[in-house]
């Protein structure tokens, strides 16, 4: 399967993507939003990475790709993200808060730092991007979009995945919250929950015969790619969702 052509749904916008290098959903969605007519400021934690990244997409569409390294558990960088954004395109449309954390860990083996660290990175991080990025669309008054990258395990329960399940619960939770405050100055919040992305991540933090049983579970007897993710967050930012806010947005196959 490949993705479908670009139709310019995000013409004319300035998109915002968090952990935006690899080869995961943050990438495909840099891919999406830049195949519908958006300039897009990748970020990531790792500067290398993103460079390598940025250099690669600005080759098909130059001058629309803009990278800048952001640790979203970094306060002041995060600002710095968004004062980027704006100092170099004008402007601030669309924040895709893709960053995220997870791990394999039983809830008796679970260490303080280790359940901190999740959350600070998939929630907290969520939290402190939609901020600022509230603010300058506030200031803008011209609207905007934010997506949240969620998960069904923020519905469902699965062993070893406690942190991340709680952190992806919470990040539905402030999607709602968020999007009533939005609606106020005319920004829309949405989340998307992927049940299971194919992406290198998921290799080295489960093993094949969990990942083949997970994929079992799909309707489709396959996880999606990460394309496939992204063009619902595509979407949930284009004017195509412009009636659609506080809304969580099921990307899964999974049978009921």
């Amino acid at each position: 399967m490949t993705p479908p052509a670009g139709r310019s749904l995000l013409a004319g916008k300035v998109v915002v993507v968090t952990a935006a290098a690899g080869a995961g959903i943050g990438s495909a969605v840099v891919a999406r939003c830049l195949d519908e007519g958006a300039s897009v400021v990748m970020s990531d934690s790792h500067a290398r990475r993103l460079g390598e990244a940025a250099e690669r997409f600005a080759g098909d569409h130059p001058g629309r790709v803009f990278p800048v390294p952001c640790d979203v558990t970094d306060e002041a960088a995060v600002q710095a993200l968004i004062d980027a954004a704006t100092g170099h395109f004008g402007q601030l449309d669309v924040l895709v808060n893709n960053a995220g954390l997870g791990g394999n860990r039983p809830v008796t083996e679970m260490a303080d730092d280790e359940w901190s660290r999740v959350l600070d990175v998939t929630l907290t991080g969520t939290f402190r991007c939609t901020r600022a990025a509230l603010r300058r669309m506030s200031e803008q008054g011209t609207g905007g979009a934010v997506v949240n990258n969620a998960s069904v395990l923020g519905w469902r329960a699965q062993a070893g995945q406690a942190h991340y399940a709680a952190a992806k619960a919470g990040v539905m939770a402030f999607t709602r919250c968020a999007a009533l405050e939005a609606a106020a100055f005319g920004v829309r919040v949405n989340a998307v929950a992927p049940s299971l992305a194919a992406h290198p991540f998921l290799d080295r933090v489960m093993d094949a015969v969990e990942l083949a049983e997970l994929a079992g579970r799909e309707a489709f007897g396959r996880a999606a790619q990460p394309w496939e993710v992204a063009t619902v967050v595509a979407f949930l930012a284009s004017d195509y969702a412009s009636y659609l806010t506080g809304e969580v947005i099921s990307v899964s196959s999974q049978r009921a």
